[in-house]
């Protein structure tokens, strides 16, 4: 029982960083199952079958709140979900000995692209308004679909920062949006697990205590994206996923590093971490301050 309660929390908590960031749901648990010991296509299997309901959950939030344009749902999450089909099929046939590392060193690369993303730079809004060509957001969504099921996670950190440099999207658009369509990617990766695995490997009991957790969170998570820092967010995800699975890589037998080597790679894992989460911290209370400041006359007296 306390493991799933803890479960339902880390869905909740993985879910509320999902809906801000418009990522890192399917990374966050990932992490977490794998550090539970459950073999890489059965830890995929297990978030994506959670995912098919916090999906819909969220998106439906978002729409409610204005946060999403269906259209670049439709032309990113359906090639999404052909990917995420394929990539289901692609682990679930390799042994689990060899899946682990690949997985782990694929949410790791991905916990790195959370940090750097967000410690240099914010979110871009020029261009607003101009159309996203489809012969951009299919393949985009094609390969995060594909890595996706593959890695336990990916459809957010890698459709999010595309949609958000491309500058032609509001940011909670880009969110709401990328949120939306995962629910194709989720039940097209569900259905690929189900196929070439059946039931071998899921314990549903977790299914549900992330499913929960991630729907309570939902709601919320759509009404919190218009006020959190999504790059303290981002920087303080991407640091745990950094960690959480450099730990998984260094017990593999593909690593097998020594308690003196891995205890002095942690130290720097955290001392970095914690350095850019400091520098993105003290950078957004510059820019409030900037914010504020603009927003008075010369005299010092609020504009109105």
């Amino acid at each position: 029982m306390r493991q799933l309660i803890l479960l339902a929390l880390v869905g909740l908590a993985a879910q509320l960083v999902d809906g801000g960031l418009g990522m890192a749901y399917g990374v966050t648990t990932t992490t977490l199952l794998l550090v539970l010991g459950t073999n890489p296509a059965a830890a995929s299997a297990t978030v994506h079958l959670a995912e098919i309901g916090t999906t819909l959950a969220s998106g439906v939030s978002h729409w409610k709140f204005g946060n999403v344009n269906w259209q670049v749902v439709l032309r990113v999450g359906v090639p999404g979900a052909v990917g995420a089909f394929a990539g289901a099929t692609v682990l679930s046939n390799l042994d689990t000995e060899i899946a682990k590392p690949i997985t782990a060193g694929i949410l790791l690369a991905l916990g790195i692209y959370l940090l750097v993303r967000f410690t240099r730079s914010g979110v871009r809004t020029d261009r607003l308004g101009q159309p996203l060509r489809r012969r951009f957001l299919a393949p985009l969504g094609l390969f995060a679909g594909f890595l996706d099921a593959t890695g336990g996670g990916g459809w957010g950190p890698v459709g999010t920062p595309a949609l958000l440099a491309s500058g032609r999207m509001e940011p909670r658009k880009v969110v709401g949006s990328i949120d939306a369509s995962e629910f194709l990617v989720a039940l097209a990766a569900s259905l690929g697990f189900l196929f070439a695995l059946g039931s071998q490997g899921i314990n549903f009991s977790w299914v549900v205590a992330l499913l929960v957790g991630g729907v309570i969170a939902a709601p919320i998570a759509a009404w919190l994206v218009r006020i959190v820092p999504p790059r303290i967010l981002g920087v303080a995800v991407g640091g745990l996923i950094i960690l959480t699975n450099t730990r998984t890589l260094l017990r593999t037998d593909f690593v097998a590093a020594g308690e003196p080597a891995s205890s002095i790679t942690y130290a720097l894992i955290v001392a970095v971490w914690l350095g850019a989460l400091s520098y993105v911290i003290a950078a957004h209370r510059v820019s409030r301050k900037g914010a504020d400041g603009a927003t008075a006359d010369s005299t010092g007296t609020p504009v109105r």
